[in-house]
């Protein structure tokens, strides 16, 4: 449920009118790197909130895994000297009372720690009565449920001061971006959780600087309530993550790049417009609808066919000769090809399904692991 009062970020959302915006080291590596990184924010005029990670979990061992504790007063004289909030990502209890007894504003749960519920209990139960604002990056996997139950671990515990951060998700799949976006996942959290606000961290998404402002613009456009950036004075010699950090000079022109476009507009024109458009879109997914009815009755029917004659729903050509023939037939008509590739892996898994259940004559859930065939 939805806090009865405004928290710390949606008191920062109503006072600033526009998104959140958090910036800092990956890496904490010196007082200095943090005073002359917080000094280039705080001359920006728009850091919300100040980021640097003290502990850092690395993948193998030997990388800089952080100056711990012995940061934290850096983090101190931040705040001290510019104002600007700080936030710290915590992965233990006896993180979060370093971080208490150092008056760190904010705490983040990193992405290998919400995968793990253990972890997130733990760190639920040792939040409890601070009201300290937490922010939860999405897990290391694809998996919203994982995403979901650590704000949930967290709210049971009595934090209702909360943030969900996008990263983006591992994947085996070649791709242009660190960690794939898949966009469908926090707009999915978003409507699990709608008084969460989310924030989008361009930064390990892309884990490349040229990719922060078309991931940072499709947030806004996406309507995210935030950004997290993560800038030093010298990206190419960081310690971590050098690639995907910015100068808080090349942050400020980032920032300045991008569009923040209105959630609505009194034009009554535009709305008019806006309805009679929503109102075809309505009818033409009708019709989609009633299309996908009429081929998962021919594909009833054919496996009607296949048990009368004792033949198995593998059939290889066939799925060829499917995913190669439905992009050639979108490209025609101006339809995304990968996007129709997309949409038949899923009426695909959908036929297997309705086959299995009338060779075997019983529901069947759960089917993707079964392959191809149609």
């Amino acid at each position: 449920m939805p806090p009865a009062s405004l928290t710390f970020f949606t008191r920062l959302l109503a006072q600033k009118g526009q998104p959140l915006l958090i910036a800092g080291p990956c890496s904490a590596e010196t007082e200095a790197q943090v005073l002359a990184t917080a000094r280039g924010l705080q001359a920006l005029g728009t850091i919300d909130l100040f980021r640097a990670g003290i502990w850092k979990p690395r993948t193998r061992p030997g990388s800089f895994e952080g100056m711990g504790a012995v940061a934290l007063p850096w983090l101190q004289r931040v705040k001290a000297e510019t104002g600007l909030p700080t936030a710290i990502e915590v992965a233990t209890p006896r993180h979060v009372e370093d971080a208490l007894r150092h008056g760190i504003d904010v705490l983040w749960i990193g992405a290998r720690t919400t995968v793990n519920p253990f972890a997130v209990q733990e760190l639920a139960d040792a939040l409890a009565g601070t009201g300290m604002p937490v922010m939860v990056k999405n897990p290391v996997n694809p998996d919203v449920a994982l995403w979901a139950g650590a704000l949930e671990r967290l709210e049971r515990a009595g934090s209702t001061d909360l943030v969900a951060i996008h990263r983006g998700f591992s994947t085996f799949a070649p791709s242009r971006y660190r960690n794939a976006p898949t966009w469908i996942l926090p707009i999915e959290l978003k409507t699990r959780f709608p008084h969460v606000p989310l924030i989008c961290d361009p930064s390990h998404i892309g884990g490349r600087r040229d990719l922060l402002l078309p991931i940072a613009q499709k947030a806004l456009d996406l309507d995210y309530d935030g950004l997290m950036i993560e800038t030093h004075p010298d990206p190419d010699h960081a310690l971590s993550d050098a690639e995907q950090q910015v100068t808080p000079a090349r942050l400020g022109e980032i920032l300045a790049e991008l569009k923040y476009r209105r959630r609505s507009t009194d034009n009554a024109d535009y709305n008019s417009k806006a309805e009679e458009l929503r109102q075809k879109m309505d009818v033409a997914d009708r019709e989609i609808v009633e299309a996908l009815a009429r081929r998962m009755a021919l594909v009833e029917e054919l496996a009607q066919y296949k048990k009368a004659n004792n033949v198995k729903i593998l059939q290889l050509d066939r799925w060829h000769e499917i995913f190669a023939s439905r992009p050639e037939w979108a490209a025609r008509v101006g339809v995304d090809e990968k996007f129709v590739g997309e949409l038949y892996k899923l009426i695909h898994l959908e036929s297997i399904r309705k086959q299995t259940e009338v060779l075997n004559g019983r529901p069947v859930d759960g089917v993707a692991h079964l392959g191809p065939g149609l």
